[in-house]
This record gives C-alpha cells, sequence and structure tokens, in this order.
C-alpha cells in the first residue's frame, strides 16, 4: 500500500470527515435500496476505519492547537476560554 501525506487545517479535517462520514452513511442505509446497487462490505468496513482515524487526529489537532496562558497547559475547555475571556475583559474595564 503506498502512503500519501496531505496537509490540512483542522477545520478542512473536519469538514472532509463530516462529508465521509455522510457519504458513508449514504452507502450503508440509502443506497441499498437503489435498483443496480452493488454491496461492498469491506469497503464499508474501511471507509468506517478511515473516518474515525479522520476524527482522532482532528480531536487531537484542536487539543494541540488550543492556545496557551504563560506557558501554562493548553485550555482544555470552551469554559475555560469563556472563563478568562470574562477575567481579561473585568481587568480592561475602567474604574
Amino acid at each position: 500500500m503506498t502512503l500519501i501525506t496531505v496537509k490540512l487545517s483542522i477545520e478542512e479535517l473536519m469538514l472532509l470527515t463530516t462529508l465521509a462520514s455522510d457519504q458513508l452513511f449514504r452507502r450503508e442505509f440509502i443506497d441499498p435500496k437503489m435498483p443496480g446497487y452493488k454491496h461492498n462490505p469491506p469497503e464499508l468496513v474501511l471507509g468506517k476505519k478511515v473516518v474515525e482515524r479522520l476524527r482522532l487526529t482532528a480531536d487531537r489537532a484542536k487539543r494541540i492547537a488550543l492556545p496557551r496562558k504563560n506557558g501554562t497547559a493548553p485550555m482544555n475547555s470552551l469554559h475555560d476560554d469563556r472563563d478568562a475571556f470574562d477575567k481579561r475583559m473585568l481587568r480592561s474595564r475602567p474604574g
């Protein structure tokens, strides 16, 4: 098997993963109802494995890409990010 390398942004990877997942759903549940459809179970299984790998890669990349505060560990949730924003806003208010 030949391997290739592709560089994508996190947003592009997430979009590609969603589109691939939607296509797999169509192949598994909608296409079999169409006349002349030929079922290919090994391809469906391979597609599901690839989508899972893409999702895991996107999840890892999202965690790495989060901004760091003063050299500490990345913020791990939207809640932490919102709290940091609120604190900055409070400090910047006059009076």
